[in-house]
């Protein structure tokens, strides 16, 4: 059976009937031409984050080499898919490989165009063809965007890695649920590319809506606001879409950037804040102070130390309070890698053990022998606009809190990450062209438990309380979400690293789980 061609043209949202149709139907999208902005010839920077990310700079490096005789092949051809594809995933062990659900979510959301995502969102049921291999886009299609089948080619595994070889076109096995499909017969097809038509499930469609190429710098990209699914989490450490020309700019930028990032980290810790601060300024490593520096503690007890909660951006963020506040600080952290603790220019870091009780009698501690205080009560970093769920644990340790909000910016690579070596958090941002951290000190909360129509207001809803204030002044959205729902999603487990933490990535949950505090 033949498939009816509309043509429409990507300026124009997606035409009502088409939408009309889909209500009760069953809608087959193209993910490479129709669903996402970039052209099929576009998918190369998705295969260069597999590269650096799962696979580090060297292959990277490899497949940027190759880039010029994959133009000459056609970067958008069977070919080259398939000489990215070996590249990015040879030797790659599989049941380590994350980038599929952890890195590269947040890429293909923002290249997600408006007018693919309201062709899906108002059919019935939802098909996705693909010619990237499934591992790279399955996740996201079925956890974002609700697709039911994905249909696409898998990667080959021997002994537990992946070999680079895609599945030749007959080996591609139709699942039960789009055989099915096949048979009803009454889905629309979605696509931008003529190269759609020949799938076999492009036969099974009685109308296929094609966008032309010519049009796709004029097609929308899917707004924040209606992301399905809010991207809270995401991993990795680059920052910009990896193009050819943006991975070549990185690669030539990294020799400078160790060099400028050893000397700013040697005039960081051997010079005074007031020093230091307009010399980092002048390489790029800037910093913005809002709001108006706090004045002593007005805690019961004198000579008691002052609480600071902020939220958490990256394991620096007591370094930058202490330069807002031109003092030293003493920080108390969950993890903390020695080689982090070593180029600390705030001294020693208090470890915390996930102990409700032990935790707060050390930063009890603290506090009483009149030490300035930053805690962090997310328990783990945030990238993106939001504030996880807050600890009520530090409105038990003072009546008078001050709350920082902490906004960073960075122009090349993450200063965090989830499934890599955290020992090198701080030595990425140090290599940064640019970088810039906001330090916002807010009105002080009062935590003293009060009587509201005579019950007390539990320490839960004072760290609410505190959560909401530095939200409105952020910008950002509050969530309930926690560390361990940071980590099961992006690394798979919940997050818990030894006091002892070496330099490496975070191992698997322990039988017990994590205490929460």
């Amino acid at each position: 059976m033949m498939a009816k061609i509309n043509s429409t043209t990507a300026a124009a949202f997606v035409p009502s009937s088409l939408l009309q149709q889909q209500h009760q139907r069953t809608v087959v999208v193209d993910v490479d031409g129709g669903l996402l902005r970039s052209s099929p010839s576009g998918l190369f920077p998705y295969f260069m984050l597999v590269a650096l990310e799962a696979g580090g700079f060297l292959r990277g490096a490899v497949l940027l080499l190759l880039y010029p005789l994959l133009c000459c092949v056609g970067i958008g051809g069977h070919t080259a898919l398939r000489v990215m594809a070996m590249v990015a995933f040879c030797g790659l062990r599989e049941s380590r490989l994350r980038a599929g659900r952890a890195v590269l979510p947040k890429w293909f959301m923002e290249d997600v165009t408006l007018e693919g995502f309201e062709a899906m969102r108002a059919a019935r049921r939802r098909v996705c063809v693909t010619r990237m291999p499934m591992v790279m886009v399955d996740g996201f299609l079925r956890e974002y965007l609700g697709a039911e089948v994905v249909v696409g080619k898998g990667m080959k595994v021997l002994c537990g890695f992946y070999t680079g070889l895609m599945e030749e076109a007959e080996e591609v096995i139709l699942n039960k649920e789009a055989r099915k499909i096949m048979l009803e017969g009454d889905a629309v097809g979605f696509s931008g590319s003529l190269e759609f038509l020949r799938h076999p499930l492009s036969h099974c469609c009685k109308d296929t809506y094609h966008v032309g190429q010519e049009d796709g710098a004029r097609r929308q990209a899917l707004p924040r606001a209606k992301y399905p699914k809010a991207m809270v989490f995401h991993d990795g450490r680059i920052v910009f879409r990896p193009t050819a020309g943006n991975t070549l700019a990185m690669f030539m930028w990294i020799p400078f950037g160790v060099a400028l990032g050893a000397v700013r980290l040697v005039v960081a810790l051997v010079m005074p804040y007031r020093y230091s601060t307009p010399i980092l300024a002048s390489t790029g490593m800037s910093w913005r102070l809002k709001g108006e520096r706090p004045g002593p503690s007005r805690g019961h007890g004198r000579g008691r130390g002052q609480l600071f909660v902020c939220n958490h951006r990256t394991l620096i963020d007591p370094v930058y309070v202490s330069v807002g506040l031109d003092r030293q600080v003493r920080a108390v952290s969950y993890s903390l890698s020695r080689l982090s603790e070593l180029i600390s220019p705030i001294g020693r870091t208090v470890r915390l053990t996930r102990d409700r009780d032990s935790d707060g009698a050390a930063m009890a501690r603290l506090l009483d022998r009149g030490d300035q205080v930053v805690v962090c009560p997310e328990g783990t970093t945030c990238r993106e606009p939001y504030l996880l769920r807050f600890s009520p644990l530090f409105a038990e340790l003072s009546d008078d809190v001050v709350p920082v909000g902490i906004a960073v910016e960075t122009a090349m690579f993450y200063a965090t990450t989830a499934g890599g070596f955290k020992c090198m958090d701080a030595l990425y941002y140090m290599v940064n062209p640019r970088m810039c951290y906001t330090v916002q000190f807010l009105e002080r909360v009062s935590t003293t438990t009060t009587a509201v129509m005579g019950r007390e207001v539990p320490s839960r809803d004072l760290a609410n309380l505190v959560q909401r204030k530095m939200g409105d002044a952020l910008g950002y959205e509050c969530t309930m979400l926690t560390r361990k729902d940071k980590y099961l999603m992006l690394a798979g487990n919940d997050g818990v690293v030894k006091a002892n933490d070496k330099c490496s990535t975070p191992p698997p949950p322990p039988p017990g789980g994590m205490k929460n505090m």
